[in-house]
């Protein structure tokens, strides 16, 4: 396995006055591309692109991956109505102005791909070509459903082992295939270490409160017109965990309909999300990378 790209550490101030933050990988030698916005899903952080970062970054292009507010190093809102899709991605168009940033390509898992849609919205041009990872304008009610269910909940886990035992309890079915090792760098990727030691999930539990807040009325949003304007007018490519139970068979389907011209991998044996280590997945980011400018 190669070594871990460097990458340095980057902030940010949101207009509401929060401190964000992402990790930016500067692209290698060669001509300037368009650079790489990646946005994690709704409990995760940018740890969740370093593998695929780093190849990217090694590759020639640029890569922010963001800590969305309340998650990783950025800082926690002071009112939790603010973590909704349309403040993320206003949150995210200001890093891109803060960097100078004109036009991304943007890789979103889940969330990061709701909120990729938000941006097309509010800075139609800021969107150059999109990567959408086990996400559509549609969701399958019974993923949703798991993830509220766990979402902003409190656990108990005084050890790393016990971490690595929650996150396989609440991820095994979407990865089946993970040994013991797997499933402690993934629990490190999503707990950090407390003030006592102890392993704590690293993110506000307030991001569950406007899902509360909006009651049934959130488990199916329809985005279809949001999707409709990102796909049709720019390269897009939908990845898909091949047990999703998030981004349904039937929704991909219906995406495929709606933009034809949008590619399109189904990741084997596994579940929401993939993680983009995943052979068929990096195959197919390049085989979309290469082709933009």
């Amino acid at each position: 396995m190669s070594e871990p790209q460097p990458y340095a550490e980057r902030r940010w101030t949101s207009s509401d006055g929060l401190s964000l933050y992402a990790r930016d990988y500067g692209g290698g030698d060669g001509s300037v591309r368009l650079p790489v916005i990646a946005i994690h899903g709704l409990t995760r952080n940018s740890a969740d692109f370093a593998h695929i970062a780093g190849l990217i970054a090694r590759s020639g292009r640029r890569v922010l991956a963001v800590d969305v507010r309340g998650r990783g190093k950025s800082d926690r809102a002071t009112d939790p109505m603010t973590y909704q899709p349309p403040v993320y991605a206003k949150d995210v168009l200001e890093l891109l102005d803060a960097a100078g940033i004109a036009r991304a390509v943007f890789l979103g898992t889940s969330m990061g791909g709701l909120i990729t849609m938000a941006v097309t919205a509010l800075r139609s041009r800021a969107v150059a070509a999109a990567i959408l990872n086990d996400i559509g304008p549609e969701v399958d009610k019974a993923g949703l459903a798991r993830i509220a269910a766990y979402s902003g909940k409190p656990v108990d886990t005084p050890t790393w082992a016990a971490a690595a035992a929650y996150v396989r309890e609440i991820n095994g079915v979407a990865f089946p295939h993970y040994s013991d090792a797997d499933w402690d760098a993934f629990a490190r990727r999503v707990f950090r270490e407390g003030t006592e030691g102890s392993p704590v999930l690293d993110y506000d539990p307030d991001i569950s409160v406007p899902i509360k807040a909006a009651g049934t009325k959130a488990l199916v949003p329809n985005l279809w017109p949001y999707f409709r304007r990102l796909a049709k007018k720019r390269p897009t490519l939908l990845i898909r965990g091949e047990t999703s139970d998030l981004l349904s068979a039937d929704i991909a389907q219906r995406m495929q309909k709606a933009a034809p011209t949008m590619r399109y991998v189904e990741v084997p044996g596994v579940g929401h999300a993939p993680m983009l280590d995943e052979a068929a997945a990096k195959s197919e980011i390049f085989e979309f990378l290469r082709d933009l400018p």
